[in-house]
C-alpha cells in the first residue's frame, strides 16, 4: 500500500478560508470535486493492493505444471518453413 501523507495544517486552514469565500453552489462544487478525487484515490489504493495480492498468489501455479497436450509435429499448416 503506498503511504498516505496527510495535508500539511497550512494547506487545510487556505483550503477552509477559500470555502468561506465561496457562494454555497461553488463550495458545494468544491466539495463534490473532492469526493471525485478521493473516490479516484481509494480506487487506486484498492486496485494495487489487489495487483499486490495477484502477483504473490500461487493460484495459477497449475498452470505452469500443465503438461504439453500438442508438439510441433501435431502442426497441420506450416508457417515461414515452420510447423
Amino acid at each position: 500500500m503506498p503511504k498516505v501523507i496527510k495535508p500539511s495544517k497550512e494547506i487545510v486552514i487556505k483550503t477552509i478560508e477559500i470555502l468561506n469565500k465561496l457562494p454555497h453552489d461553488k463550495a458545494v462544487e468544491v466539495a463534490d470535486f473532492a469526493d471525485f478525487i478521493l473516490s479516484r484515490f481509494e480506487g487506486q489504493i484498492l486496485q494495487k493492493g489487489i495487483e499486490k495480492i495477484s502477483a504473490n498468489s500461487s493460484t495459477f501455479d497449475f498452470l505452469n505444471d500443465e503438461d504439453e497436450l500438442y508438439t510441433l509435429k501435431d502442426a497441420k499448416v506450416i508457417y515461414h518453413g515452420k510447423r
